[in-house]
């Protein structure tokens, strides 16, 4: 065979793959969507069942409502991570069920003299909302050039620690009003998981160091059942099959004051996924510009748009997962359409979905605090390079922190406003958000001051900083 020579041509280069968009083997697609999903799981059941528990909704009918949030909720995974034409981030989101529109969903219900109206009317406003969101979210995603690394460093952080007070409510058991809420059995699964967590993590390589999260629900489960915590009664009284046909509780009805205050979540919604985008798309090392953005809102304005169709809610981003792709450093996309594929899966399947729910609160719990501690570390990671050395970004970090974590250090601070008010400023991560980018607006944006080159303490005067910062006489 003859030695190549000098003229002859090079191998094409091969155009490296960015993670995001790398196709891992099947078994590793599949076990790691399955972390998405257990990540995801409490947090999408949740909304059905207090809005299905204040209707008075059948065992059968809780059912089939939450079945039907796990169907549209792994279809809005898809639209957001595979996508369709300028629809979807293509970036490695779980969409699913939004926590934010549970207070208006049961405001919905009890306004509603007839119950068996309660869904239609909520199921009409949230097809409006979301059409209006999709419309709107060219223009909305617009806002990104106020989105720099104080602005989004400071809502990464305030996700993380927004999530970890439901990390600590798992921890203590699934039921405040239980007896065993917070006892030390409960307290002590949690402990183990997260334990088990941690030296996995320590004292593993590779790919089980990848789904050491996984593996510690697993194990935390099995840990669980000599205390009595775990129920394994869901899957034995789960249908195999169940598909959720289109209006099972009726046609959508259209009233205005649902209507509007369910546009009022779409946009804390719109706000906390942009804030979500910007997040994720630092840690996969992918930014999120104005186009992600607005293909992300259109993905999540017309998932809610069409999940009412099969029986759903308001969808949106899950900031959770954003935790787990930052532990694990697994950055597919695909990994997490899996999980949606999953959802689907146990959307059609009521007892393949009541598999998760046999893994108890407090196991949940305790691999929460590495989840949601990833996320406010990453943005603490983003704030150091904000330019902390100004005292204009300190402040705006300050400030902004502050604001964001009233609604859980004092979550009756604003009792006394109105509720469609309350919607956004009981989020936490929606009022510092605003917060930070009102502030930078002010600072680095409004006229032409100029930022301060050292950090002085907020009591003391610039002065006093720069006289003792001269260097001293000589003799």
């Amino acid at each position: 065979m003859p030695a190549p020579t000098a003229d002859a041509p090079d191998a094409p280069a091969r155009t490296p793959v960015h993670p995001v968009d790398e196709k891992l083997p099947a078994l590793k697609m599949a076990t790691s969507g399955l972390q998405h999903v257990a990540a995801m799981y409490a947090g999408v059941v949740a909304p059905p069942l207090i809005v299905g528990a204040a209707i008075g909704l059948s065992a059968r009918d809780l059912t089939f409502l939450t079945g039907a949030c796990l169907f549209t909720a792994g279809l809005a995974t898809f639209l957001q991570t595979l996508g369709i034409w300028k629809i979807g981030a293509r970036l490695p989101f779980v969409n699913g069920v939004t926590f934010a529109g549970v207070a208006p969903m049961t405001a919905i219900v009890a306004s509603t003299k007839d119950k068996s109206d309660a869904l239609p009317v909520i199921f009409g406003a949230v097809i409006v909302a979301g059409l209006l969101g999709f419309l709107c979210a060219p223009l909305f995603c617009k806002a990104i050039r106020f989105f720099p690394p104080v602005v989004t460093g400071s809502v990464i952080t305030l996700i993380g620690v927004s999530l970890l007070p439901v990390a600590f409510g798992w921890a203590q058991g699934p039921n405040p009003a239980a007896h065993d809420y917070g006892s030390a059995t409960n307290l002590t699964l949690a402990g183990i998981t997260l334990l088990l967590v941690l030296l996995l993590r320590r004292f593993t390589r590779g790919f089980v160091k990848q789904i050491a999260v996984l593996i510690g629900l697993v194990l935390g489960t099995l840990v669980a059942i000599p205390f009595g915590a775990t129920d394994f009664g869901p899957v034995a009284d789960a249908d195999v099959v169940g598909f959720p046909t289109p209006f099972h509780f009726g046609a959508p009805q259209f009233q205005v004051a649902a209507i509007l205050s369910m546009c009022v979540v779409m946009v804390v919604c719109m706000t906390e996924s942009t804030a979500d985008m910007l997040a994720l798309g630092e840690i996969v090392e992918r930014p999120a510009d104005e186009r992600t953005i607005a293909a992300g809102l259109r993905a999540d304005t017309l998932g809610s748009a069409l999940s009412p169709l099969f029986n759903g809610f308001m969808c949106s981003a899950f900031a959770q997962n954003i935790g787990l792709v930052a532990m694990t450093r697994i950055r597919s996309r695909y990994v997490v359409a899996a999980g949606g594929g999953f959802l689907v899966l146990m959307g059609l399947c009521p007892a393949a979905a009541s598999l998760i729910a046999v893994v108890p609160r407090p196991v949940l719990g305790g691999a929460g605090v590495v989840l949601f501690g990833s996320v406010a570390a990453s943005g603490i990671q983003t704030l150091v390079r904000a330019g902390l050395d100004k005292d204009n970004n300190v402040l705006i970090v300050a400030v902004s922190l502050a604001a964001g974590i009233i609604p859980i250090t004092a979550p009756e601070f604003y009792h006394a406003f109105p509720e469609t008010a309350r919607i956004v400023l009981d989020s936490g991560i929606s009022t510092g958000c605003v917060v930070a980018v009102a502030l930078n607006l002010l600072f680095n944006h409004i006229g032409k001051g100029q930022d301060a080159e050292d950090v002085t303490h907020p009591m003391e005067s610039g002065t006093e900083i720069a006289e003792a910062a001269q260097p001293a006489p000589t003799h």
